[in-house]
């Protein structure tokens, strides 16, 4: 029977990416058994929040995923990143592969609303690893095994990293969905109010004041 041990070591922004995805290098070591043909390899990458200490103005921008401060002790739970599968190419003793992970910009998500809060330091993160080992047995024979998911592995990922990758992607912008009927609402507010943008509707609304269209000539002002 084979067996392989894991170890995340990096991550780094994986280049030329249609979407902002993280590359985390994964070090993989066969401990037992004979030399490995292939791994089918599924990874959950889950956000370990109880592994790491949180400032007040963090506390308070996480209440949305957390709750306030008396739930914490309860609702300080791990958060679902992403689940990927990686076909892992033939090794006799180690191989390391790459392992992307999009990074969302999906306000609605808690896993962005975690980053959002995060900017310092470090993201606790742990990866549970689980699937098939196609190996050489001791007769020649192709032989599989399965991974049980007792195998993981922890690493420190660094806040900053998705903050800039993000940033490379989407500049100082972000998306947000709303329904059909609330952006119908939005645009018909910024129709009426001759607003140039989006960004300058939703400020209008925060700020309790819309620009008034002046006549040729005349300055605008606003009510």
């Amino acid at each position: 029977m084979a067996d392989l041990a894991f170890a995340v070591t990096g991550a780094r922004p994986l280049e030329h990416a249609a979407v902002p995805t993280l590359a985390f290098r994964l070090d993989i070591a066969r401990t037992g058994g004979g030399p490995v043909r292939s791994v089918t390899l599924t990874t959950t990458v889950r956000i370990a929040a109880a592994r790491r200490r949180y400032a007040p103005a963090e506390r308070l921008s996480l209440a949305r995923v957390f709750g306030q401060d008396d739930q914490w002790a309860a609702a300080l739970r791990p958060l679902a990143w992403a689940r990927l599968t990686t076909t892992v190419p033939p090794f006799d003793d180690s191989a390391t592969v790459d392992l992307p992970v999009p990074c969302t910009h999906e306000g609605e998500l808690a896993v962005t609303s975690y980053f959002d809060a995060v900017r310092d330091t470090v993201v606790p993160l742990d990866f549970l690893f689980n699937g098939t080992v196609f190996h050489t047995g001791a007769d020649g024979a192709l032989r599989t095994s399965q991974i049980c998911w007792a195998r993981e592995s922890s690493y420190d990922l660094p806040a900053g990293l998705w903050h800039s990758l993000t940033a490379r992607y989407f500049g100082g912008t972000r998306w947000l969905r709303v329904s059909r009927e609330a952006h119908d609402d939005l645009a018909a507010y910024r129709d009426r109010h001759a607003l140039a943008d989006w960004d300058t509707t939703v400020r209008a609304l925060l700020d309790g004041t819309a620009p008034v269209p002046a006549p040729e000539g005349a300055a605008a002002w606003t009510r």
